[in-house]
């Protein structure tokens, strides 16, 4: 069983930035593809970016290349997102999620999930 809490978002200016962090419980962590997700109001949740066990591979939805980095540190048991140049679009719910076996941008290759924090970016 893995448990994730996710922390970083908050109020931020168009053009700013924000790291998010999530912190994962469990011994196997350091196996796991993680992923970052977003849930607008009325949306569905859509794929922002992943990163392989090692975080040798990462991978990013088109609209976040070049502006979002993704990244892990196996010893603290921690991923992050670091988001520069921030739209309004961004605003959003981002959540992080683990899978056991893999990792890609379906929410079905993950098996647990964060509660979410919230992103707002003012125009």
């Amino acid at each position: 069983q893995v448990q994730l809490v996710e922390s970083g978002g908050g109020l931020v200016q168009a053009g700013g930035s924000l790291r998010l962090s999530c912190a994962a419980s469990g011994r196997t962590f350091s196996t796991y593809g993680l992923g970052w997700f977003r849930q607008a109001p009325g949306k569905e949740r859509e794929f922002v970016a992943a990163i392989n066990w090692s975080g040798g591979s990462t991978t990013y939805t088109d609209s976040v290349k070049g502006r979002f980095t993704i990244s892990r540190d196996n010893a603290k048991n921690t991923m992050y997102l670091q988001m520069n140049s921030l739209k309004p679009e961004d605003t959003a719910v981002y959540y992080c999620a683990a899978g056991r076996t893999a990792y890609g941008t379906a929410t079905a290759v993950y098996d647990y999930w964060g509660q979410g924090t919230q992103v707002t970016v003012s125009s």
